[in-house]
């Protein structure tokens, strides 16, 4: 079985973020990292190079793969700032009618800027992720 290449490290979360380049990216980062940050209660933690990761949980699929994973994160990807809402981003169509601009895959929420959406629907997504994550593996 194939080793994950994404995972945690020592490697300083302010340090990565001060590499980027574009001020207004930079700045929601920053603003994105307190807000998992709060909602969390964990501190931030790079896994590999670019994501930064907020607390774990374990999975363990029918095939036998396991490992751990990151609850929360996000990423400041060229295109897109990148959120990870493990949960699913779907399950809150509610949430997304309101949000604002954006797009997103299963588990992944892509927006250019923050200024793009409602910053307290915002949080109450990752809020709801986070719920339905300890439902799902506890805390």
């Amino acid at each position: 079985m194939a080793e994950l290449k994404t995972t945690p490290s020592d490697d300083s979360v302010l340090d990565f973020l001060a590499t980027i380049e574009e001020e207004q990216k930079r700045d929601d980062c920053y603003e994105i990292m307190n807000m998992m940050e709060e909602v969390s209660g964990e501190q931030p933690k790079m896994w590999g190079k670019s994501i930064i990761g907020y607390g774990t949980y374990h999975y363990k699929y029918a095939s036998g793969r396991e490992g751990d994973w990151m609850r929360i994160a996000f990423s400041p990807r060229k295109q897109n700032l990148t959120l990870y809402l493990m949960a699913g981003v779907e399950r809150h169509p509610e949430l997304l009618e309101k949000i604002g601009k954006y797009k997103n895959g299963k588990s992944c929420f892509y927006i250019k800027k923050l200024d793009d959406v409602d910053r307290d629907v915002l949080k109450e997504l990752m809020i709801a992720s986070l719920e339905e994550m300890e439902k799902t593996y506890g805390k």
